[in-house]
């Protein structure tokens, strides 16, 4: 019994290892990136690096150490690091601006295939802001209203392709709404707002639902504040990439309207 226990822990370690790994790898590239770049070119944000560093910090504590092993058991602590790691994580990590930062550290010609590839057909696709939030919202309902909550606990390969999926899903719905590095096909800012009230909505409505039905095995009182935790959490996060929506609409109207009615002289 001590051995298969023992067993477990030790694959629960591995498993956590498996999905930090490239976060560390991620953070360390960054830095890296940054000092080559600083030698070449202006300096680079410092607030951009912070960004980044503390992007990283909120998903790492979410996979491995403590908090992530009471992920396991607490559906509090899961909705908390849902929150870090879906949400968070990625709208940090977008603000950190890293294709930016990978296009003016690399050679010229390598920039020239990485910006062909982002404009493939592919990437626009899923850079959609309706399709960003059906990967997003949608494999949240997914995840919470079906069976998909406690087989993710009982298949350690499943815990592992949910997680990634949320914190990738999480990022790809940032930049579908946010600009921050080069966008190609960029999608008008009301066509955006429109589908970001509908999503983030769809996330409000479903933390009531969660609130009301709790996922099977979850007990009531876990769910409820984990609903809560859903709901008021997901509202602080969410008012912060509004905001940044707005915010750059606002820039680009002022500087379209200054471009139009101000003489040269002014501009």
């Amino acid at each position: 019994m001590h051995s298969h226990e023992s067993h477990i822990q030790n694959f629960s370690i591995l498993m956590q290892l498996i999905l930090v790994l490239p976060f560390f790898i991620s953070l360390l590239s960054y830095i890296v990136a940054v000092y080559y770049s600083n030698q070449h070119k202006k300096s680079w944000s410092h607030l951009r690096t912070v960004s980044w560093i503390i992007g990283h910090l909120c998903a790492i504590i979410t996979l491995i150490g403590p908090f992530a092993e009471l992920t396991h058991i607490n559906f509090s602590a899961h909705m908390v690091g849902h929150l870090l790691l879906g949400m968070l994580a990625p709208l940090l990590i977008a603000l950190a601006a890293p294709v930016t930062l990978l296009l003016r550290t690399i050679p010229v010609k390598k920039a020239r295939i990485i910006s062909h590839i982002l404009r493939n057909s592919y990437f626009s696709f899923v850079r959609n802001p309706i399709i960003a939030s059906i990967l997003n919202i949608g494999g949240l309902w997914l995840l919470y209203t079906t069976p998909l909550f406690n087989m993710m606990h009982e298949s350690s390969l499943l815990f592992i392709l949910i997680h990634v999926h949320i914190f990738l899903a999480g990022y790809l719905f940032t930049i579908a709404f946010i600009y921050i590095d080069p966008t190609p096909h960029q999608q008008s800012y009301i066509f955006r707002s429109i589908v970001l009230l509908v999503a983030l909505t769809a996330h409000s409505i479903l933390s009531k639902y969660i609130y009301a039905h709790p996922p099977s095995h979850v007990p009531t009182e876990q769910a409820e504040l984990g609903a809560m935790i859903m709901y008021y959490g997901g509202d602080a996060i969410e008012i912060g990439l509004v905001y940044l929506l707005f915010y750059q609409w606002f820039k680009k109207t002022r500087g379209s309207l200054s471009a139009k009615y101000l003489p040269s002289s002014l501009n």
